[in-house]
Formats: structure tokens, sequence, C-alpha cells
């Protein structure tokens, strides 16, 4: 297919740019969601597998985010319950991709598609109930202001809920790390909570497959985006815990800390942007 998308940031794509396993999955969601009629704030959620949260999540989401209106994009990756039905029933616009890829490539995906429909901010948060939706404005916020284009939510500067050590010790570890990679103190470098502005995923390249909260977070820095923080929760799994999809404590550490310097060592001599507007302009 050679169909190219425009959107109201200017940005156009053509189908043919997806990963073969995505291109009918897009073309089916933009022919139900056309491209162009979306709200100005879109809310991106992979999903593999969410069946007993998904649900919630979705109608937690306020309909209007900063005082904007928003919009929900669940990508399901190749799930094998009934978490595309369930997101779509809670609200959802869906996207359902027959392969299971990995969380970069359905955010990946997902952030194609909100350009697609006009999104000008894409926030994303996670399917498994982890985060307050409440919250989302806070991390909006400092886009909508002009004082941010990349923020991510903190566990470390609001609450953390949960009770895996590791996982805390982990977040010190790889906080520090990518805070030298990219000269900018970061608290949280793996939140599900997080917002950017919709062209900043199009400028950005983004290659992994599943660790791509640091990738994104590194990339946008590089490139010269405004990176922010703001305090936001953490809950616990609580009894739908099914255990991560990322593996153990260890080898989720290892493939985190490789994406972050395979990232910081493809794009470490990135031209930072120098023209960029202070504020979208609605």
């Amino acid at each position: 297919m050679s169909l190219a998308i425009e959107n109201g940031s200017g940005l156009g794509a053509p189908l043919a740019e997806l990963d073969p396993a995505e291109r009918d999955a897009a073309a089916a969601f933009l022919e139900a969601h056309p491209t162009g009629t979306g709200a100005p704030i879109a809310i991106v959620i992979p999903a593999y597998n969410e069946e007993p949260t998904v649900a919630d999540v979705v109608r937690e989401i306020p309909d209007q985010v900063a005082e904007l209106p928003s919009e929900v994009i669940v990508v399901v990756d190749g799930a094998r319950d009934a978490t595309a039905a369930l997101a779509r029933s809670a609200g959802a616009l869906v996207c359902e991709v027959s392969v299971n890829r990995g969380q970069g490539a359905a955010l990946r995906l997902g952030y194609w598609l909100a350009r697609a429909r006009g999104a000008r901010v894409i926030a994303t948060i996670d399917a498994d109930g982890q985060y307050e939706p409440d919250e989302l404005s806070r991390v909006v916020a400092p886009i909508l202001d002009g004082r941010a284009d990349f923020v991510s939510g903190s566990r470390r500067l609001g609450a953390e809920l949960t009770t895996d050590r590791v996982r805390h010790l982990g977040v010190l570890v790889f906080g520090a790390l990518i805070s030298v990679l990219v000269r900018h103190r970061v608290s949280d470098p793996a939140c599900g909570i997080r917002a950017m502005r919709a062209d900043l995923t199009a400028a950005v390249r983004l290659e992994q497959p599943q660790y791509q909260a640091s990738e994104l977070m590194i990339s946008a820095a590089l490139h010269g985006y405004r990176l922010a923080e703001v305090p936001t929760t953490m809950r616990d799994r609580g009894r739908h815990a099914t255990g991560t999809k990322k593996g153990g404590n260890l080898a989720y550490g290892l493939r985190f800390a490789r994406a972050a310097v395979h990232t910081w060592w493809r794009d470490r001599n990135a031209a930072r942007m120098r023209l960029r507007p202070e504020k979208i302009q609605w």
C-alpha cells in the first residue's frame, strides 16, 4: 500500500513505511477511524493479554485531559484473549495486530495512528492498571504550557506503592545512567505514564521492539527536545498480577541497559534542533 496520511501536525506518512505485520491492521483502523478526525490529545495504550485490567484503565481515562478533548487508542499486540473486545467495549479505538512483537513496536504503531488522527500531543499509559489515569493532565500540562516537549511521570518524585525492592534499585541505577548519558537529571527512566509532542515521535528514531522507554527519552534529549518529569503514582499490581512480560529482573535490567547505551551511541552526534515553537498553537 502507498496511501499517505496527513494529520494536524502537517506530517505525512505512507502505510508502506510501517512494518508489514502492521499495515493491514493500520489500514483497517483508519477505515473505521478516519485520518484527521481525532482529538488533540491521544492516549496510546499498548496491550498484550490484558483482559483483566484493560477495560477499567480505559474507563478511568477522562474525556478531557488538561481541559482538552482526548481519545484513547489501544494497540492490541497479538493478544490471545479478549483484550481487544473489552477495550473496544470500554470506549477505546482499537487497532489489532495479529502477531506479538513487543511493547515498543506497539507504541510505535500507536504514535503513528495518533498522528494520523490529528493528535498534537500523545500520552501513554500501561494497560495493567499500575498508573493513575487522573494524573494524565499533570503529565500533559508542561507541554501545553510550552515548558517541555517530553514529560515523564516519576514514581520517585511521587509515590511508589509496589513492593519489588530490586526494581526500585533498578530505577535508581538506570536513572543515574541515563542522567549521565543525556546530561539531564532523570529520576525515573521507565515510568509507563508519559506525554510528548506528536511531532517528536516522528522526528526521533524508534527501533526497539520492547524496551522503548529509554530509547525514546534518550533520543528525544539528544535531538534537543526539552525533558521534564512530574510526580506520579505507581500502584501495586494487585490480584490481577501475572508477572512481568519482560522477563526476570536481571534479564530486564541487562536488556534495558543495552537499549539505553545503544540509543546513546547511535544518536550521540544528532544535530540539536534550533527552531521549535515554544508552545503548541491551538
